[in-house]
């Protein structure tokens, strides 16, 4: 080798090493990192992973270019493997409701047992809560991402095209679609409906057809979705579960960014979370006028009727209670109670 050619290779190297970590882990930044939500940005969830993609990508100067793929595109509409999909590698970003992941991480569905959050007041203590969310996004971390923020997912509520239901008597006999939780089916069980286990794009159909008769989703996805159209002439707003909205980013791609980024990341997800959160309210404000005003019918419960929902699905909430993360349940509800008291 010619005696410059070993002067410009030894140059070359010489560069390479004195270039900035930074620099270097850049050069390994995906082109497209994929973020999977369940809707799209329709809907107040959907919206929400959109706010934060766009904040990072302006944020980043393009470094960092999350795409949304909707309705659990990259799971074949599976919500419920979006986790185990985010562990394999084939979502890097998560913007979801951890209730659909009961099967594959059950401990961090704490915030989703029945009336464990009844209002916004305890929701917004709970999820507030520095020594809560600390506990909470260690579990996030050792299921195998880094939790960044939560949004809000919504009060879930239910709908059916067979009757008014005003209190547990009412679900007996009813076909209902609930997501792949085995807490959520078992709260149908113990007041004597059918639950049937089923992703939201098979929902619909199902729902078109008669083949299930109701459905518990926040009234702005009724809305949004139009479920109206689909036989649906009943609801009742009875707040039974508000699951937080889980901004997380799988550990390898994480680990992949500079620490720079990783703070720029973090604060897009916080304000994306802070964006999607009065998105929600100020739907959940307005929904009953506006599902009255497509001529459903809505039942809003008493204080009474509302104590009798408590006490039907109490069996179902202490067994979860136990199987997904019972210290940090109890955590939860003191600082509930001390926001309702």
């Amino acid at each position: 080798m010619k005696r410059r050619d070993l002067i410009l290779g030894g140059a070359a190297v010489a560069t390479a090493s004195a270039l900035p970590h930074a620099a270097r882990a850049q050069s390994a930044y995906k082109a497209e990192y994929k973020m999977s939500t369940v809707v799209p940005p329709m809907f107040a969830w959907g919206k929400g992973g959109a706010i934060f993609g766009d904040l990072v990508r302006e944020r980043t100067g393009g470094r960092i270019n999350i795409k949304q793929y909707p309705g659990a595109s990259l799971v074949q509409g599976q919500q419920d493997r979006e986790f185990a999909a985010m562990r394999q590698g084939v979502i890097d970003v998560l913007c979801g409701a951890p209730i659909n992941w009961a099967g594959t991480v059950r401990e961090l569905g704490v915030f989703t047992l029945p009336f464990i959050l009844p209002d916004h007041k305890a929701w917004d203590a709970a999820t507030t809560d520095p020594g809560i969310m600390s506990e909470y996004f260690d579990l996030v971390r050792k299921a195998g991402a880094e939790p960044l923020a939560v949004g809000e997912t919504g009060f879930r509520q239910i709908s059916n095209r067979m009757r008014p239901i005003r209190g547990p008597a009412d679900m007996k006999g009813l076909k209902i679609r609930v997501v792949g939780s085995p807490m959520y089916g078992e709260i149908m069980t113990s007041m004597g409906a059918n639950p049937t286990f089923m992703s939201w794009a098979d929902a619909q159909p199902a729902l078109a057809s008669g083949a299930v008769d109701a459905q518990e989703n926040p009234l702005e996805v009724f809305l949004a979705a139009k479920i109206h159209t689909l036989g649906q002439k009943f609801v009742t707003k009875w707040n039974y579960s508000n699951d937080i909205l889980l901004f997380a980013i799988a550990n390898p791609v994480w680990n992949s960014w500079t620490p720079e980024d990783q703070k720029i990341v973090r604060g897009a997800a916080q304000d994306a979370a802070r964006q999607q959160i009065a998105i929600v309210r100020k739907l959940f404000a307005d929904d009953v006028a506006a599902v009255r005003a497509l001529g459903v019918e809505v039942h809003v419960p008493s204080a009474a009727e509302m104590q009798a929902w408590r006490n039907a699905t109490r069996g179902a909430y202490t067994k979860w209670k136990d199987a997904t993360h019972p210290g940090l349940v109890a955590k939860i509800e003191q600082v509930a109670a001390r926001a309702g008291s």
